[in-house]
């Protein structure tokens, strides 16, 4: 996987790589991540990436970052795993 560039954000980290004939995008806060391809062929200049990446997509990131911290911490509790 190469890496293409850091995308600033004050709340998250963003990476952009290309792999295997794909963009990939991953977003990481704490613990958890979430990674998006996308195919090459979709996007001609990776510049343009930080462009998609706008306030209501980036909203929608943070929310589903609160559920999978949310479902993380429910799981704990059913299976006890602090203990």
């Amino acid at each position: 996987m190469r890496f293409v560039q850091d995308i600033p954000h004050p709340h998250f980290r963003i990476g952009l790589y290309a792999w295997n004939g794909k963009y990939i995008v991953k977003i990481e806060a704490g613990p958890y991540e979430q990674t998006y391809k996308i195919s090459e062929m979709d996007i001609t200049d990776p510049e343009s990436v930080p462009n998609r990446l706008d306030e209501p997509f980036l909203s929608r990131v943070a929310k589903r970052f609160q559920e999978m911290d949310q479902d993380w911490q429910e799981a704990g509790e059913r299976y006890d795993y602090d203990s």
